[in-house]
């Protein structure tokens, strides 16, 4: 009698819990989501986007010593003039969506690394490789669409030297404490030519070529900035949203 009243008191736990834990109707949300017009094509930027470069001017871009950006700006697009020094936004951002189309010169020079190479800089720190990855081999980590130095992408989706690219690009920014440590690293998903490449990957800090990955703190937002690596790559059609 005593077992059988232990299962039945068993029983009766269980199912108790098993109610308990039962989910029931979540709440409704008490702010409708904002109305944002999309742009005629997913290239094109939506209503809430902030245009960084449009194909007529670098306004919005300041050189590594806070003058105005030295690129070139023809035909809609802007072109990395080597020796001139990286440029960096004059906003600053934390959490992001970034579009941005570049191409890699139309006749290749060079190989590996040497070849086309550029990166845009999330936070100015965390980058996000630009290279001609068309029948051109390097370190896997290295190659176009990498977090670089960490993460490879996932497949590699280059077009042809020349022809026009796009990222797509969702960063979650770094958290720190009130002591620096950084409690919540920066996260990144790119979709390179509409294909995903890197999929809510963890950056393990800033992304160094000569030495291993570090998180150093600092502010929230910082501006964004694309690489002068030596290589005429260009750049258009660049837009941004804080999320």
């Amino acid at each position: 009698m005593r077992s059988a009243l232990c299962v039945v008191g068993i029983v009766a736990l269980i199912s108790s819990a098993a109610i308990a834990q039962e989910p029931g109707p979540f709440p409704a949300p008490k702010t409708e989501p904002p109305i944002i017009t999309p742009g005629k094509t997913n290239a094109d930027p939506p209503s809430d986007a902030i245009v960084l470069f449009g194909g007529r001017d670098l306004s919005r871009w300041r050189a590594n010593d806070g003058g105005p950006a030295k690129w070139t700006i023809k035909d809609g697009y802007i072109e990395v003039a080597p020796g001139a020094g990286d440029i960096t936004t004059s906003d600053k951002f934390g959490d992001v969506q970034l579009h941005i189309e570049w191409a890699t010169p139309a006749v290749p020079k060079g190989e590996g690394q040497e070849r086309g190479n550029s990166g845009v800089f999330l936070m100015g720190q965390y980058e996000v490789q630009v290279l001609d990855s068309y029948d051109n081999k390097t370190y896997f980590h290295g190659q176009a669409g990498s977090v670089y130095k960490q993460h490879a992408p996932l497949v590699n989706v280059s077009r042809k030297p020349g022809e026009w690219q796009a990222y797509d690009i969702v960063f979650h920014a770094p958290r720190f404490d009130e002591q620096g440590k950084v409690i919540d690293r920066a996260r990144v998903t790119v979709l390179h030519n509409g294909v995903l490449i890197q999929n809510n990957a963890e950056i393990y800090g800033i992304t160094y070529n000569d030495r291993p990955a570090l998180y150093i703190a600092h502010p929230s937002q910082e501006p964004l900035r694309l690489q002068d690596h030596g290589n005429p790559v260009r750049y258009r059609n660049i837009w941004i949203r804080r999320l």
